[in-house]
């Protein structure tokens, strides 16, 4: 099994937090742990994986072979989620601009499609210990 992953997320977003309970619900072995983009906790972890750019507006997959954004980190991650989720890692090979326009245009429009909460959510206390920056840690 990979090393532990860390997923960094638009932590207001609805899409975004649905998709991170989602993968809570289909990674029984725990190989994830997330952070919102909003947080320092997503900084540090940005900074400890030398990433000198800018916080993406994108999901953020960091995981033993770096730092992956947009497209290429939710195909990485449904790959470790195993099959049938893993049949996603078939399409690594079309060309990351024709698959980051498609997420772009997704992501441009996830407020006005599902929503935007005020705040971040904190996580139920049994799934505290996953989010890096709980409180509850």
């Amino acid at each position: 099994m990979p090393a532990p992953a860390v997923i960094l997320f638009d932590g207001v977003c609805n899409l975004c937090n649905s998709s991170v309970q989602w993968i809570i619900d289909h990674d029984p072995n725990h190989q994830f742990r997330f952070a919102s983009l909003q947080t320092s906790a997503a900084q540090s972890v940005l900074a400890a994986a030398n990433y000198d750019q800018p916080i993406p507006d994108s999901v953020v997959l960091i995981d033993e072979a770096g730092v992956h954004t947009r497209s290429t980190a939710a195909i990485r991650i449904a790959r470790r989620l195993g099959f049938p989720w893993n049949i996603l890692a078939l399409t690594l090979p079309i060309p990351s601009k024709l698959r980051d326009a498609i997420y772009n245009w997704i992501a441009r429009n996830r407020y006005k499609w599902f929503g935007k909460t005020e705040t971040c959510r904190i996580p139920v206390p049994e799934l505290a210990a996953r989010f890096l920056d709980s409180k509850q840690n």
